[in-house]
């Protein structure tokens, strides 16, 4: 006879909390340069097909726009800024740590009302869904070190508070 979980009486997984508009976004902006990435589709084309695809009405649409927009116009600042900190080319970064990586340095240097360990965070959380095995560790220490360059004084504050 088959016994099944809820046969047993076992408590029942928590279910995961609700993801944020920009949680859902920021998902949504990792496929998107993906594809510019791998695939060189253009922006054009990105911010007609993401948005068609399900729960985007869930995300923050002007941040999905801004941060594409802004990662694809900033890419060379922005790979500048990563390969200062990479034990390798650029070019030679899995596609989706290297996407989330101009991501995150992207959030950094454009939005300072958002803490920089809150974008870090974020940059993990994506790539431990998206990325390999031990990426999220990888992108974790880059960011930490573009955060320490380009937010000097929130990055020294911080560290002082630990």
């Amino acid at each position: 006879m088959t016994t099944f979980a809820s046969d047993r009486n076992l408590p029942e997984e928590p279910a995961a909390p609700p993801k944020s508009a920009r949680r859902r976004s920021r998902e949504f902006i990792l496929q998107g340069l993906y594809q510019w990435r791998v695939g060189g589709a253009d922006e054009a084309a990105i911010e007609a097909q993401i948005p068609e695809m399900d729960d985007f009405a869930k995300a923050d649409r002007e941040f999905f726009v801004g941060t594409l927009r802004g990662v694809i116009q900033q890419q060379e600042k922005l790979s500048g800024q990563i390969c200062k900190h990479i034990d390798r080319e650029f070019s030679e970064l899995s596609p989706v740590e290297a996407c989330i990586l101009m991501m995150g340095a992207f959030e950094l240097n454009n939005h300072p009302e958002t803490p920089y360990r809150v974008i870090i965070n974020e940059a993990i959380e994506l790539t431990k869904s998206f990325g390999g095995t031990d990426g999220h560790k990888y992108v974790n220490g880059v960011l930490d070190k573009v955060a320490a360059l380009v937010r000097p004084e929130e990055f020294a504050a911080k560290k002082q508070v630990r």
